[in-house]
């Protein structure tokens, strides 16, 4: 009886050898040829599940971020645990390279981006989507961390959309922030911890320091 491939499987060592290629050599060094070896499978099998090279990055990079995501309970089907604050906290924590794994993410990223902004390998609308969905989650945590708006004059105005329209500019500035602190850390100008103090500050100043009271209630 032949044995049953599990495709999914297939793909997910595929991408992960081709991680490995990335954070190790840079993107260009992840050709097919490269690639399966790392993986341990024929140049034959990587083109059967990606096509060309430009699909197995693409896969590559949502793997990545898919990764990420699960890190902080973002993963289909999954509910992160604790409220609003903690949750965005998590996700900052997912982010920034505190550990090995979460370094060699954030340098295959770091190639991504870089390609990105040369035109080259890859295209920089194709890996839109991902980022752009964090920043909605991102908002809807921050508007769910905070009380609605204040009173307003004019019955004209629509306080909810003045805070979903300001929220989704802090969100934007929360996730730029931590692209700077990625940044910061693989450089070497901050430490792991240095840049989770910087994540916990810049929450301070978006949604206020946390009273000593819900510190109490936490702990």
């Amino acid at each position: 009886m032949p044995r049953l491939v599990d495709h999914d499987e297939r793909r997910r060592q595929i991408t992960g050898a081709a991680r490995r290629v990335v954070a190790r050599d840079g993107l260009e060094a992840a050709t097919f040829q490269a690639v399966a070896a790392e993986a341990g499978v024929s140049v034959r099998l990587v083109q059967y599940y990606f096509g060309n090279k430009e699909g197995l990055l693409l896969a590559t990079h949502r793997a990545v971020i898919e990764d990420a995501a699960a890190r902080f309970g973002g993963g289909p089907g999954q509910r992160p645990a604790g409220g609003p604050r903690d949750v965005l906290r998590g996700i900052l924590a997912a982010l920034l390279p505190l550990d090995a794994e979460r370094r060699a993410d954030a340098v295959v990223l770091a190639a991504f981006h870089a390609a990105a902004l040369t035109g080259s390998t890859v295209e920089a609308r194709a890996m839109l989507g991902a980022p752009r969905a964090l920043v909605d989650v991102v908002a809807a945590l921050l508007l769910g961390a905070r009380p609605p708006g204040g009173d307003t004059q004019d019955p004209a105005e629509d306080p909810a959309e003045d805070d979903r329209a300001g929220t989704a500019l802090d969100a934007e500035l929360v996730l730029a922030t931590a692209a700077g602190l990625v940044q910061g850390v693989l450089a070497g100008h901050y430490t792991p911890d240095a840049a989770l103090a910087l994540a916990d500050h810049l929450l301070d100043r978006v949604l206020g320091p946390v009273s000593p009271s819900s510190s109490a209630s936490a702990s």
